[in-house]
């Protein structure tokens, strides 16, 4: 099926099986890899993508099924996103590091909806995401080290 996928603010066109899940039409149709897949079946969190701003795994929703929507991915450039690449670099907050593109895709999420996460928002916006190598105190710590830099900007 031919379709346009719009991702990070561009527009793609790509021939998508209908039942293609939109982590493959972003990794293998239009090369962007930094999502990642984890565990095929919507529960650890690596394939998470924002769709017009809400938390999404990719790999349980098909690409036809998000046409006309607005995709973004790790790939994208937000300023909560600038704010977290930094808190995660200082923080060296990824071990071996597979995770963190889903981490920081719901890390911008929560700081897109809420300006000043607590200790309790962060713990249950991330909860969907899954880090083997056990970075969540760092994740934590660097969420709110994000917020301390955006804050210093103002």
């Amino acid at each position: 099926m031919k379709t346009n996928l719009s991702i990070n603010g561009k527009s793609y066109a790509v021939q998508v099986p209908k039942d293609m899940p939109l982590l493959w039409a972003i990794r293998d149709i239009v090369g962007l890899t930094g999502t990642k897949f984890g565990c095929g079946v919507s529960q650890c969190g690596a394939c998470s993508v924002l769709i017009d701003g809400k938390l999404t795994k990719s790999c349980g929703i098909a690409a036809v099924s998000v046409v006309g929507k607005e995709i973004f991915t790790i790939e994208g450039s937000s300023e909560n996103l600038e704010f977290l690449r930094q808190a995660w670099n200082d923080g060296n907050v990824p071990q071996c590091g597979y995770c963190q593109s889903g981490q920081l895709i719901a890390a911008t999420s929560l700081l897109d909806s809420t300006a000043k996460p607590t200790d309790k928002d962060i713990d249950e916006a991330m909860s969907a995401n899954i880090c083997r190598c056990g970075t969540y105190t760092r994740i934590k710590k660097a969420i709110h080290k994000a917020v301390a830099l955006k804050n210093e900007t103002i």
